[in-house]
């Protein structure tokens, strides 16, 4: 079975037509458990989301803020593993029709095996990957792989990415281009900055992918902001916070269900 890249494309595709930025949510695998997992991303496209991210919970997320790093703790000690974060996606997609991509860094699919890893993500009905830390100079394995399963392979561009760079980034990769709209780990900020509208000026220069923005993006205002100048907008630690602070499963599913809505809202009113 091949992935669902093409269903990324095209749902990223139909957004764009009805003249909005796509509206990208991020849940941890495994959090608060992996049943648990599959709810929340249930109760994010049920409100809104187009497009999920479901990343899968590492020891030492070196780019995900305190929020994300709680639930990936709370995960881990669950004892998730990368086959969990398969049927999460696997359940997820079938329940949903939504694409679904996994977020991981890359020590954790060097140590399962690409061709294991892709073939299985692509099996579950899979979109494909954003790889934050592997360096494009050393994704060819993974890119072939990828190619093979019909995934996406999503690299990230950073405001400190020369033109240049930017250009080779963009072109190995496919879906959309994860554009980090602020330097260091993820995390909700109070405003999110022209550094984004920069950065997707730049990249946009380089590719006709669309660009997504993430990091920082936590309330309708920002998801509006965002949809100004951005083809997609990705959010995550505001998700994981309303499931967080709600004092059980049921009302932390309605909070992202909840949120979602008012992020779909936003993204619409650009």
């Amino acid at each position: 079975m091949s992935g669902n890249r093409e269903l990324l494309e095209a749902t990223l595709a139909g957004a764009a037509s009805e003249d909005r930025a796509a509206l990208i949510a991020y849940l941890p695998g495994g959090f608060p458990t992996v049943d648990g997992g599959i709810a929340a991303v249930k109760a994010a496209v049920a409100g809104g989301a187009d497009v999920i991210e479901v990343g899968l919970p590492h020891s030492d997320p070196v780019l995900d803020g305190p929020v994300i790093q709680t639930a990936d703790d709370i995960a881990l000690r669950g004892g998730v593993k990368i086959a969990d974060i398969m049927r999460t996606v696997r359940e997820a997609h079938e329940a949903t029709g939504a694409p679904i991509l996994v977020m991981t860094y890359w020590n954790p699919i060097d140590r399962y095996g690409v061709e294991r890893f892709t073939a299985e993500l692509a099996d579950a009905g899979g979109a494909g990957c954003i790889l934050p830390d592997l360096p494009v100079q050393e994704s060819g394995l993974w890119r072939e792989h990828a190619e093979k399963h019909g995934l996406a392979t999503v690299f990230v561009v950073a405001p400190s990415s020369k033109d240049a760079r930017l250009a080779t980034i963009t072109a190995a990769g496919s879906g959309f281009v994860y554009a980090s709209s602020l330097m260091g780990v993820t995390g909700t900020r109070e405003s999110v900055g022209e550094q984004a509208q920069d950065l997707v000026r730049r990249t946009r220069a380089t590719t006709d992918l669309p660009v997504c923005v993430g990091i920082g993006v936590s309330t309708a205002e920002h998801a509006r902001q965002v949809a100004g100048f951005a083809d997609g907008v990705i959010v995550g630690s505001a998700f994981v916070k309303r499931m967080l602070d709600a004092p059980d499963e049921a009302a932390g599913l309605a909070a992202v269900r909840a949120l979602a809505g008012e992020l779909a809202e936003g993204v619409r009113k650009r």
